[in-house]
């Protein structure tokens, strides 16, 4: 299964929220646009569904990973000029799933930030490239955020809790899914980009070459000599 072909995006967007399942997924995933988008004056928000407790590489105590996985978050949106980054509490590295709850804390997000657009995992695994991008918590946050974009964001008798109004985001974009088609070219942004990886020290520090990794793989993405990109499925909500 495949996304169809990605919808022209949207010119008259001012402001987006980027959900995403873990601390680095943006940043892996889309620190080059989204530092691109910041240049070009919007305002971009963070939606961390859980605070990486699974992750890391060494010997650093359980106890001690979703704090400083947290931090690390917040100094990587800093280089990139995004200030708002918010956690969701209650939610586990690992075992993330779409739930009712997940729905509603994402469809909260979205009403108290009224994005025009969001970016998020996609909800569709790679099954070219099943390690990384298709971790189950990427698709679990994919289809939460999905859900909470449509329809629960936009229909007022929905999570009426909440007490907030509806909110209709109109465009989504998903990173990391099968066979991505809107290609953003971040060659002037990508120092950022490398810059925000780096402030993950806990997930990126053991790669010997990190800056290698990530030209190799963006220059593929491009096509194009000399050029780096990001890619995404585009699509319109209304």
């Amino acid at each position: 299964m495949s996304f169809p072909r990605s919808a022209t995006p949207l010119q008259d967007v001012r402001r987006v929220l980027c959900v995403f399942a873990h601390p680095d997924d943006v940043d892996f995933g889309c620190a080059g646009t989204v530092a691109g988008w910041v240049d070009a004056g919007l305002e971009v928000g963070y939606l961390l569904v859980t605070r990486g407790d699974a992750g890391g590489f060494d010997d650093t105590p359980r106890a001690m990973m979703p704090a400083l996985r947290e931090a690390e978050q917040r100094a990587a949106a800093a280089v990139v000029g995004v200030d708002h980054v918010e956690f969701l509490d209650g939610y586990r590295d690992g075992v993330l799933t779409a739930s009712i709850d997940l729905r509603r804390d994402i469809t909260a997000a979205i009403r108290r930030f009224r994005p025009d657009r969001v970016l998020t995992n996609s909800p569709l695994r790679r099954w070219d490239r099943i390690a990384g991008p298709s971790h189950p918590d990427h698709l679990a946050a994919g289809e939460a955020t999905t859900c909470a974009v449509y329809p629960d964001a936009r229909n007022p008798f929905t999570f009426t809790e909440l007490d907030l109004p509806a909110w209709t985001v109109r465009e989504i974009w998903y990173s990391g899914g099968p066979d991505p088609d809107h290609l953003v070219d971040i060659t002037d942004t990508y120092e950022r980009k490398l810059k925000a990886l780096r402030a993950h020290v806990s997930q990126t520090s053991h790669l010997e070459d990190l800056d290698g990794m990530l030209r190799a793989r963006l220059a593929a993405t491009s096509g194009t000599p000399g050029r780096l990109a990001e890619a995404f499925s585009v699509f319109h909500t209304a």
